[in-house]
């Protein structure tokens, strides 16, 4: 899932410009990137005289090298419709049996927001008729908002069994880690050869579905939220993520009573930003500014513990266990 703004890239690729002769010493060889001839992507030798198996692998490495668009990743995840769907089924039967969805359906109208449009065509607004066939109501005073923190916050949903993410959703839970796009000749089916990265185009297929995503779920938030905050980072409230850009302004402080903000940094540092320094503070004057009610711990005992479980070894964790101990001989 996107969670931050990306800046567009412009794609590259290279065209060789042999130098072949059959005496020594072997002359050199150089392959230019055609949007800027003067830059050299790379230099190597070769040989008519001595054909073998690593000039052979040399001659595929720089095919691949030359011949990758510096803007594209991965492309469509195989099996992606066998997948949605599956997922879809998972849900309304295991995780949400009184749920009423037609996956087929769903998918259906997934498939024509993103194959009829170019890989980077695809607006939030192309989504509306998937999301208008996946309503679903959120319990309140249990969602649970995040920002650079996303296996921290899995694992404290997990533990605590009393949150829900987005990715706990119809929607999450379908397209979660998943990627996909379409021909850039319109109608032509999913491409799984090359998918633009998020970073290479403002309306990203995958970027758009998740921004409205995001935006749903922060409308419908109600009672007591939890946002939880990476305190080992620069700009830990960053105003390109999707919580402060999309979700931040989605919530509505007439249906929302108090914002929970846990600031977390990581065991062994570094403690950059915390409730009363760096970016948190500006999002505390937001949502005063806004009306709402928030609190802010950066000490929370079930996350620390939730760090030391993965990190037994490290020094804060031998500090809080001896001080349990002492608590626990005292009692």
């Amino acid at each position: 899932m996107p969670r931050e703004d990306a800046h567009p890239t412009q794609p590259g690729y290279c065209i060789y410009v042999w130098e072949e002769k059959w005496t020594s010493p072997l002359p050199e060889s150089r392959v230019h990137d055609t949007n800027s001839p003067s830059q050299e992507c790379m230099t190597f030798r070769k040989t008519l005289l001595v054909p073998d198996v690593t000039s052979m692998a040399i001659w595929f490495i720089i095919v691949l090298f030359c011949t990758y668009d510096v803007g594209a990743e991965m492309g469509t995840t195989p099996n992606l419709k066998q997948i949605v769907i599956g997922r879809c089924f998972d849900y309304i039967t295991l995780v949400s049996p009184t749920s009423r969805y037609d996956c087929e359906a769903i998918w259906r109208e997934f498939e024509e927001a993103v194959v009829r449009r170019s890989p980077c065509n695809v607006k939030v607004k192309d989504y509306k008729r998937m999301f208008r066939s996946t309503p679903q109501s959120l319990p309140c005073d249990r969602l649970l908002f995040w920002s650079k923190t996303r296996d921290l916050m899995h694992s404290y949903a997990a533990v605590t069994r009393r949150f829900w993410t987005l990715e706990d959703t119809l929607v999450g839970y379908m397209f979660n880690d998943l990627v996909w796009c379409g021909q850039q000749e319109k109608d032509r089916g999913f491409d799984f050869n090359s998918c633009p990265e998020w970073s290479a185009c403002v309306n990203h297929p995958v970027y758009s579905l998740w921004r409205r995503a995001s935006q749903n779920f922060a409308e419908v938030a109600c009672g007591n939220i939890t946002v939880l905050l990476n305190g080992s980072i620069e700009n830990a409230f960053n105003r390109k993520s999707m919580f402060a850009s999309v979700e931040l302004g989605s919530l509505n402080p007439r249906m929302v009573d108090h914002v929970n903000i846990k600031v977390v940094p990581n065991l062994e540092g570094p403690f950059i930003e915390s409730c009363s320094q760096g970016s948190i503070i500006n999002l505390i004057k937001i949502l005063q500014d806004r009306g709402f009610h928030w609190t802010c711990t950066d000490n929370d005992l079930t996350l620390i513990m939730l760090q030391c479980i993965q990190n037994p070894l490290q020094f804060s964790c031998q500090t809080c266990s001896n001080s349990l101990l002492k608590r626990e001989r005292t009692t």
